[in-house]
């Protein structure tokens, strides 16, 4: 009787547990079991491991062999559990040495011809080894090497194939052993389309380079061909670079779904579902938790173009992370927590036909199908909303002048300088500030709060639209350089709330 004992790690939404694949060897008639609330694709390794070790060259015991992954209440998936199972059948089987394999965690997918192929979650599996300390290190496929290693301090040892693991652990001399990977990703500039191919918009450029200095929610309502998807395009080309921490949790998000690459290392996010998406696709899910649009997203930008073409239930799931900034995805048996500090850019027509308001006089909508048109998007989203921009069509004339306004990198720079303010005085962007802060940081003058005063009485609106105004005339008057909150960043804060009922 024979057994083995190995680390191996599996994922919980961000979080990734620890598992101790236990692998026992008995007399008896042959058999295979993997026990511990293992799904198909983990079950499905018995003939993985079984393929792979014999065209390894090793001999695949003829014995009752059982694999518990414990603990077994927690949900095991995907192909991660190969490696560390075939290692487990060699050392319990006296196959390969077993004195050091307590020393490694271990995960990968075998092909049937041993060689090791990559892995979801690399990234929050070395996450989360830092987390438990470190004192561990971990055997993962070349491939996710990269990926793992921007962690810093992890002992990471890629390899190619599990003939190359048993080497590592068979070896007599330093030549057969695995290397330690150090990752040095090299931070390639992103290149976004530039503001300056924009004609026009002068004003929704503002609007947008405020959204970016505070990390503010924008909507940008107008006819067709104003230039709102091409407006969100750029976006993010003006958002402050990423810190180390950042890009560590939004890669750690993109690595769950095997979408992280080290070419987009520091790269703000850019997502934009089609409007068929369904609520799971923008919140996540699945038997198996896995993130979903907003996610995805998260410190990076979520472009949702045709909004009321949404679903009016798929759209109303937004509301909770826009204000928590996580999703909490519940199941029967488990729960999983994803990150979701996303900054959301919608835009919309502002009815069916697209052309209300526009000089041509060519909208023919009633004011009952605007309304109801303008109604699919909910009024408790709106009011989550900071910034509601119209968008007016460009002129022929402008249209037909060379481009020559603001390149990003010019915004860029005072979108990050007022960033740098924020941090330096609250430790966080506006957009987070708690109510008790706003009271603290957001409070304006005698003009401005009479000017805020008499936006509130005309216009009724909540006491959440009191806020997200004080937060945004915060942003202004950053940007301006100014201490206090003075009339002019109200007023220009009042009128990037001009809601589409107040139309």
């Amino acid at each position: 009787m024979s057994l083995a004992v190995l680390k191996s790690r599996a994922l919980a939404g961000m979080d990734a547990q620890e598992v101790n694949v236990e692998v026992h060897l008995a007399n008896g008639l042959p058999g295979f079991t993997i026990v511990g609330l293992a799904d198909t694709e983990v079950k499905e390794a018995k003939d993985r491991v079984r393929a792979a070790i014999q065209n390894g060259g090793f001999e695949f015991p003829a014995k009752r062999i059982t694999v518990n992954l414990a603990p077994a209440d927690l949900p095991k998936e995907s192909g991660r559990f190969d490696l560390p199972i075939a290692l487990g059948i060699l050392a319990a089987s006296k196959q390969i040495p077993s004195s050091r394999l307590h020393q490694y965690e271990f995960a990968g997918e075998l092909s049937l011809s041993g060689e090791l192929r990559p892995i979801r979650g690399a990234l929050a599996m070395s996450l989360a080894t830092r987390r438990d300390g470190g004192r561990l290190a971990f055997i993962l496929p070349q491939a996710n090497a990269d990926e793992a290693a921007l962690v810093a301090d992890a002992a990471i040892y890629p390899a190619q194939s599990l003939l190359q693991v048993c080497a590592h652990f068979s070896a007599r001399s330093a030549e057969s052993m695995l290397s330690r990977h150090e990752s040095s990703p090299l931070v390639v500039p992103a290149e976004y389309p530039d503001f300056a191919d924009v004609k026009g918009q002068i004003f929704v450029k503002r609007a947008l380079e405020v959204a970016a200095a505070g990390n503010h929610s924008i909507l940008l309502v107008g006819p067709p061909g104003a230039g709102k998807t091409m407006l969100a395009a750029r976006f993010a080309g003006l958002l402050p670079a990423m810190t180390d921490e950042e890009a560590l949790e939004a890669a750690a998000v993109q690595s769950l779904t095997g979408g992280f690459r080290i070419e987009h290392w520091k790269r703000r996010p850019f997502r934009a579902p089609h409007h068929t998406s369904s609520g799971v696709a923008l919140v996540g899910g699945g038997s198996v938790p896995r993130p979903g649009e907003i996610s995805l997203a998260h410190r990076g930008v979520l472009f949702l173009d045709e909004l009321p073409e949404f679903d009016r239930r798929v759209l109303d799931v937004l509301r909770q992370p826009m204000e928590s900034g996580h999703i909490t995805i519940s199941r029967a048996a488990r729960q999983a927590d994803f990150p979701a500090h996303f900054q959301l850019i919608a835009a919309m027509n502002p009815c069916p036909c697209g052309y209300n308001g526009h000089s041509s006089g060519v909208c023919n909508c009633s004011p009952d199908l605007i309304k109801r048109y303008q109604g699919r998007v909910s009024g408790p989203l709106l009011d989550r909303i900071d910034i509601q921009m119209e968008v007016a069509a460009v002129e022929p004339d402008v249209l037909s002048e060379d481009a020559n306004g603001e390149h990003s990198a010019v915004i860029c720079a005072r979108v990050q300088a007022a960033a740098v303010v924020q941090l330096q005085r609250q430790g966080k962007r506006n957009q987070y500030l708690t109510t008790r802060e706003i009271d603290r940081f957001c409070r304006p003058d005698k003009a401005g709060k009479a000017c805020l005063k008499a936006a509130m009485e005309q216009f009724q609106w909540s006491g959440r639209a009191y806020h997200r105004i004080l937060r945004v005339a915060r942003t202004i008057a950053d940007l301006a350089h100014a201490e206090r909150i003075g009339e002019a960043h109200v007023g220009e804060a009042v009128q990037y709330r001009r809601a589409l009922r107040d139309r």
